[in-house]
């Protein structure tokens, strides 16, 4: 029991997180569309289907994963580029494919793939005794190509929330790896240019920056200026929601204040509208153990290609809970990333139960060598 008590903390939160969700968006149902169906039912099945995905991961998928990333990188790349060739335009964006009535976000897998990748491309590159700062540039050349070709097929789409992710997963990996000081000097410049080139442009030279990004640019800034203002009806509404909630919230299936996307960019307004402060308190709470139970897996003695994808997963996570809980607040820009394991949507849960089963081998690898 005591040997085993990552997998068992990450086991009992999945099931409160599975509780929470489900009882979560039976609430939204009244401020649904009716023709959305029973939409924590469908969670529900996700959960399940998620579950024996989890555990075939944790048996026996992920050595084959590993084994074949590199085709797997580039089958999820070649799904990202038939989204923008054959996909289907919903609300602006081609996100998903849809093979008769099952539908899914290849960027969901592209972030698995993603994170495989580059953690067998940097440990495959420390483990070798001859280092240089010309070889750390092929590396460091041959990480961003790789961050590129998705982020650039994933941003066409659009979904800009999940191109932050698959640079954060880069950048993060690069940070652990621990290579020579000048390139984190170097890459720090590079990105404050980036960022001062992009502000640049679309203050002084407006024509030439919406003939590099397109016009649907101007639609997420609006988003990031909403949040820098607080405004913005979405926004408006789940502060309202959350800060008149109270201590024990309205009740649950009580909630009066409606607002667009309660069963998945804002679930957790909808969490706290129904259980208030405490409510929130809990599941932050179980957040951070979760968390905690995943970061510690990555400071055990574990193999190194397992250490970085664990890095990988949690900054992935980490980035979801906070970005999805802060933008509710009002205290981070609005980007549609949703709260992982609680927001609706089979995609995404499938692929964060995907990466449980990751982490569950991982650890269950560990015990078994050390036993």
């Amino acid at each position: 029991m005591k040997t085993n008590r990552t997998s068992i903390n990450i086991i009992i939160s999945l099931i409160i997180f599975s509780l929470i969700s489900i009882l979560t968006i039976y609430t939204t149902k009244v401020f649904l569309d009716s023709s959305l169906g029973n939409l924590y039912l469908k969670q529900l099945i996700f959960y399940l289907i998620g579950g024996v995905v989890t555990i075939f991961i944790t048996y026996k998928g992920f050595s084959l994963i590993t084994r074949y990333h590199y085709l797997i990188y580039i089958g999820v790349n070649l799904l990202l580029l038939s989204l923008l060739l054959f996909g289907i335009s919903i609300n602006g964006s081609k996100c998903w494919l849809f093979i008769g009535p099952i539908s899914f976000q290849p960027s969901e897998l592209m972030k698995i793939s993603l994170i495989i990748t580059l953690s067998a491309v940097i440990s495959k590159y420390k483990m070798k005794h001859d280092k240089s700062l010309k070889k750390e540039f092929r590396l460091l050349l041959k990480l961003l190509i790789l961050t590129l070709i998705p982020s650039i097929l994933t941003f066409l789409e659009p979904d800009t929330g999940v191109v932050i992710i698959y640079f954060l997963i880069l950048l993060t990996m690069i940070i652990f790896a621990n290579l020579n000081k000048k390139w984190y000097i170097i890459g720090s410049l590079l990105i404050i240019s980036i960022i001062g080139t992009f502000l640049f442009l679309y203050i002084f030279e407006r024509d030439l920056f919406l003939n590099i990004v397109g016009d649907n640019i101007f639609y997420r800034l609006d988003r990031i200026f909403n949040w820098a203002s607080s405004s913005g009806f979405q926004l408006e509404n789940s502060l309202i929601a959350i800060a008149s909630s109270g201590i024990t919230g309205f009740g649950f299936n009580q909630n009066p204040v409606y607002f667009p996307e309660p069963q998945t960019d804002f679930i957790f307004a909808t969490y706290t509208a129904n259980f208030g402060f405490l409510g929130a308190i809990f599941l932050i709470f179980i957040i951070i153990i979760f968390d905690t139970s995943i970061l510690r897996l990555a400071t055990t003695k574990i193999k190194l290609q397992d250490k970085y994808i664990i890095i990988g997963i949690f900054i992935m996570l980490f980035y979801g809970q906070v970005q999805n809980i802060a933008m509710t607040l009002g205290l981070l820009p609005i980007t549609g990333i949703p709260l992982p394991f609680i927001s609706y949507g089979g995609s995404s849960l499938l692929s964060y139960l995907f990466i449980i089963g990751i982490i569950l081998n991982i650890n269950r690898e560990r015990l078994r060598y050390r036993n």
